[in-house]
């Protein structure tokens, strides 16, 4: 695991420029925690920044480079600019316009490949050929430390705090938050979420090597191919899996925005929508990772809440 000295370092360079985001009691035993607040729309920021914020003048002078499903491509996107800094951004072409115009926003150029094409890039270490400083948005050790500091935080706000409930795709998040639970707190359960539209975590921990999957799923944001050091992490980090199935997370996406008055994405109701097949009475933290959500997908999932009624 990460480091708890490593995690708290991250944390702390990252936290003038993130959110301390709060929790939202959802009922006297789960509360969310709302990285859809953060500056970006996700939780990508706080790993961004703690990478960024850690490189010489060298590699800053170089510009950034990232691979991305969206959020991790806006989270590039906006630290370069706070930071001054040249950015460009390899993402899937098939990538919501939200999260294209999200990219453009913050002044980075985006590189639109197809979705396999993208996971090849990254297989074959693409980013070695061109000339900006790449971070990588899942696997590099450092942006995980940083986004861990929602771990910490999560500590400090729900003192009683007896388990997590986190959404996974490249396990940057999860591998974070779990190295920070259980260091300090390991009687904390960590249940990682995927949806069966892109199980691509749970399936390849059963396999014992990462495996390529096609994605079917609205969860856009958890759609990164696996790695295999982030496959260890999680076996060791991670206590449970749910895999929620697809075609309830439309309707979630509807339900939490009334239920809660919270919108989320995708990737960002699987913690919510586990809810359904977890045992309730601990005292629980969903992560709400990301809220960079198409206006016409929320206007569905409310359509199909009220025609549930």
């Amino acid at each position: 695991m990460i480091p708890i000295e490593r995690i708290q370092a991250a944390a702390e360079r990252a936290a003038p420029n993130v959110l301390r985001t709060p929790l939202l009691p959802l009922d006297e035993r789960t509360h969310l925690k709302l990285e859809c607040l953060q500056p970006t729309g996700s939780f990508k920021v706080r790993g961004f920044f703690a990478r960024a914020l850690q490189l010489t003048a060298e590699e800053r002078a170089r510009g950034l480079l990232t691979v991305s499903a969206g959020n991790a491509a806006a989270a590039c996107s906006y630290v370069a600019n706070r930071l001054g800094l040249r950015c460009r951004v390899v993402m899937y072409e098939e990538a919501p316009e939200l999260k294209k115009d999200n990219v453009r926003r913050w002044g980075a150029v985006p590189i639109f490949l197809t979705h396999d094409a993208v996971h090849r890039w990254l297989q074959d270490r693409g980013w070695e050929a061109e000339p900006e400083t790449f971070i990588h948005p899942f696997a590099d050790s450092e942006v995980m430390a940083g986004h861990g500091g929602a771990g910490l935080e999560l500590l400090e706000q729900l003192p009683g705090l007896e388990r997590v409930v986190v959404p996974v795709g490249g396990g940057g998040l999860a591998g974070g938050i779990a190295s920070a639970l259980k260091a300090l707190r390991p009687s904390v359960r960590v249940v990682g979420v995927q949806s069966s539209g892109y199980p691509s975590m749970t399936e390849s921990l059963a396999a014992g090597r990462p495996l390529e999957l096609e994605a079917h799923t609205i969860a856009d944001g958890t759609t990164a191919p696996v790695d295999a050091t982030n496959l260890d992490l999680l076996q060791e980090a991670v206590d449970d899996w749910v895999t929620v199935p697809e075609e309830r997370l439309k309707p979630k996406i509807g339900e939490l925005a009334a239920r809660g008055k919270v919108v989320a994405e995708g990737a960002g109701v699987l913690g919510y929508a586990a809810l359904d097949q977890l045992e309730w009475g601990p005292l629980t933290a969903v992560i709400i990772s990301g809220g960079n959500l198409a206006p016409a997908l929320l206007a569905e999932s409310l359509v199909q809440l009220t025609r549930q009624r």
